[in-house]
Parts: structure tokens; C-alpha cells; sequence
């Protein structure tokens, strides 16, 4: 974003809410804060001001739910394996997808990223400070939950992750009209967050929790549909059900999924049981972005091979754009070819991306569908109230 659009944005917006505050015999303090982040704009970008806003927020109105009376210490151990086991296990599978499985480095480094999992699941269970408390998985509500958020968010990490690349190197979409493609997805979060919150209270967790993400496959499979379209003028005919779909779906999830994992837990447990489900959705779109790679390359490299043929490509053009199939759509045309063979291998790899990425859709899909079943096998029917500490 240019700098001077900072000021610009944050300036009128900021003034204007400080002179508001001081309406408000209660907060008129915070009219000297909103001053001072007005006049921010003026040096930091909006992303920086934005985040500081956040930090304040949660500083003064979020309350704390720590446990007072236990005096557990980091651990520093459980941190390092999970970061070295990651990082390990990612750099593996996207590496293996240019490489092959069967290169050294490919194979040791999955080796050792899953060795070092291995070892963190054992270091857990015995540290009596440990990051992960396994023995919060006892809950069947708890465990359910988060193997919902595993499947469903590896879906929605994985699956959305690609569809900005479909937009803009195969549909034509500029990049504000890829960035404004799930805006609906995000309304349709933000006006259904509030309704979605009921929903565990009037009908328990487990219906939610299955037909949420049952919507969302939906959603996903939808996206699916759509070929090689002309740019952003047809996104309301081809992607926009897609998007509408997938919100509804994720709004119905969302909520109550929250509120299970909240509810399943003590009062004094509630940070922890947050922290864990927010991990696990961080680590399985972290994975699913490497696992749907392969699955959008593989599927990429088959597609190429006919739709170059189909053209008419001779050996030699074949072999230039294969070498550049780690690009996968934005693979470069060799120069010196007549215009009309041009146009006829920038579609045929344009329409091997789509196969690829319709994959990954189907498999994000199938990824939602099995996580509702997770809900419907794990989950609780009845609302259960949360726990109260012990006196």
C-alpha cells in the first residue's frame, strides 16, 4: 500500500472516533488514544496501526483466564521439536514435489520431521509442564473438535491457498479483483457470527458441527465447476456460488466449533484448550498446503502432457515448458513460436492448472465430508455446560 495512503485512511477515521469519545463521559480517554493513532497514520502503515489497535484491545477488554495457582514453566523443549518437526516435515513435501521421493534429502527430511513429531508426543506425555496436555484429549468432545478443525481447516488452508493463483494466472483477475474475490466469504462470516453463536444452545454441538462442514464440501465442490473462464466478469456466474456456499457453511462451523472446545474444558483450562485448537488449525492448513501441492503438481504434470499434445507441440516445446512445470500457470511460453500456437500451449497449460486445482477442490471436499463424520462419531449431542473451577 503507498504511504500516503495511510494517513489518508487512518486520519479521518481515527479523528472522527476520538471526537466521539468525548461524548462519552466514560471513555473519554480513549479520544486521546484515537488522537495519537491518527496522527500514527501519518508515519506507520495501516497494517502496523491496525495490529497495534488489536493489542490495545485485547489489552484492556479481553479478559485474563490463566491459572493462578499453577506455576508451570515454558516449554521450551516441546517448542523446539515442534518447529524443528514442521519445518522438517513442510520442506520435505514441498521439496519432494520438484525432487522426488526417493532423493536423500527429500526422504531424510520427512524421515527426521516425523521422528521429531514422534519424539514431541512422547516428551508431552511425561513433562509435567508441557505445551500440549494429552491428557485434555480424554474429553471426547475436545478430541472431536479438534479433529474436526484438523480436517476442515487443512480443507479450507489447502484449498484456498491455490484459488488466488487460478484467479489471476489463469482467469485474468488483477490482483484488487482476486483480493476482493472472498469478500463475500467474509461478510457472510461477519453478519452469521452472531446467529451461528446460538445455535449449540438451541440444538446441541453435534448437529452444527455436522452440517456445517457438510455445506461447506458443498462449497468446495463448486468451486471445482468452473474452466478456464474470460477475466473477473464472469466471477458471479462461476466462483461467486462457490464463495457464498463455503461461507454459509464455515459460519454455521465456526461459532459453535468454538464454543465445543471452550465448553469441553474447565474455566481455568479454557486458555490451553483455545491455544490447542488455534495450533491445530494453523498446523493442518501449514500441512494441507504442502499435501494439496503435490496433488495440484501431479495432477498438473499428467494434464500438461495431453493438452500440449492437443496443440500440436513438437518435442522440443514440450521438454521447455515440462522443465518449468514447478511453476505450474505461470510457466513461460517459449519466444519464436507463431501466434497462434502461442495462444494454443498458453491454453493447454492454463487448462492443466484447472485440472490440478480442480483436484484439490474435490480433495478439500472430501476433507470437509470426513470431518463432519468426525463430528457426528465424537461429538456430544446434548450442550454440555462448562466446567467450573475447583474451589
Amino acid at each position: 500500500m503507498p504511504n500516503w495512503l495511510s494517513p489518508v485512511l487512518l486520519f479521518p477515521f481515527f479523528l472522527g472516533a476520538g471526537f466521539m469519545m468525548l461524548y462519552r463521559s466514560r471513555f473519554r480517554w480513549l479520544a486521546i488514544v484515537f488522537a495519537l493513532l491518527a496522527c500514527l497514520g501519518f508515519f506507520w502503515d495501516v497494517l502496523e496501526v491496525l495490529a497495534l489497535i488489536v493489542m490495545m484491545i485485547s489489552l484492556w477488554f479481553v479478559p485474563e483466564s490463566r491459572d493462578d495457582t499453577d506455576k508451570k514453566k515454558l516449554d521450551w523443549l516441546g517448542a523446539w521439536l515442534t518447529a524443528v518437526g514442521l519445518g522438517l516435515l513442510v520442506y520435505g513435501l514441498i521439496e519432494s514435489s520438484r525432487l522426488g521421493f526417493g532423493v536423500p534429502v527429500v526422504f531424510a527430511t520427512i524421515f527426521a520431521g516425523a521422528l521429531s513429531l514422534a519424539v514431541f508426543l512422547l516428551v508431552e506425555a511425561r513433562l509435567p509442564h508441557a505445551m500440549l496436555p494429552l491428557a485434555l484429549f480424554r474429553s471426547r468432545n475436545f478430541s472431536g473438535a479438534n479433529l474436526l478443525t484438523l480436517l476442515l481447516y487443512a480443507a479450507l488452508g489447502g484449498g484456498l491457498y491455490f484459488f488466488p493463483l487460478n484467479l489471476i494466472q489463469v482467469q485474468g483477475y488483477g490482483a484488487t479483483a482476486a483480493g476482493a474475490a472472498l469478500l463475500p466469504f467474509i461478510a457472510i462470516m461477519f453478519a452469521g457470527s452472531r446467529w451461528a453463536g446460538t445455535l449449540v444452545d438451541r440444538f446441541g454441538p453435534k448437529k452444527p458441527l455436522v452440517i456445517g462442514p457438510v455445506i461447506a464440501a458443498c462449497g468446495f465442490a463448486l468451486f471445482a465447476l468452473p474452466g478456464v473462464e474470460e477475466g473477473a466478469g464472469s466471477y458471479w456466474r462461476t466462483f461467486f456460488p462457490a464463495v457464498v456456499v463455503l461461507g454459509i457453511g464455515m459460519t454455521v462451523t465456526v461459532a459453535p466449533l468454538t464454543t465445543t472446545v471452550m465448553n469441553s474444558m474447565s474455566r481455568d483450562q479454557a486458555g490451553v484448550a483455545s491455544g490447542i485448537n488455534n495450533a491445530v488449525s494453523r498446523v493442518a492448513a501449514l500441512l494441507a498446503i504442502a499435501v494439496l501441492g503435490l496433488i495440484l503438481a501431479w495432477a498438473f504434470d499428467a494434464s500438461l502432457q495431453q493438452h500440449l499434445q492437443d496443440a500440436g507441440a513438437s518435442a522440443q516445446v514440450v521438454a521447455q515448458l515440462q522443465a518449468q512445470r514447478d511453476k505450474l500457470a505461470g510457466a513461460e511460453i517459449p519466444q519464436g513460436l507463431d501466434p497462434a500456437l502461442v495462444a494454443a500451449l498458453k491454453h493447454a497449460v492454463q487448462l492443466a492448472f484447472v485440472a490440478g486445482f480442480r483436484w484439490v477442490m474435490l480433495v478439500s471436499a472430501a476433507l470437509a465430508l470426513v470431518s463432519a463424520l468426525a463430528a457426528f462419531v465424537w461429538i456430544e449431542g446434548k450442550p454440555a455446560a462448562a466446567a467450573q473451577p475447583a474451589s
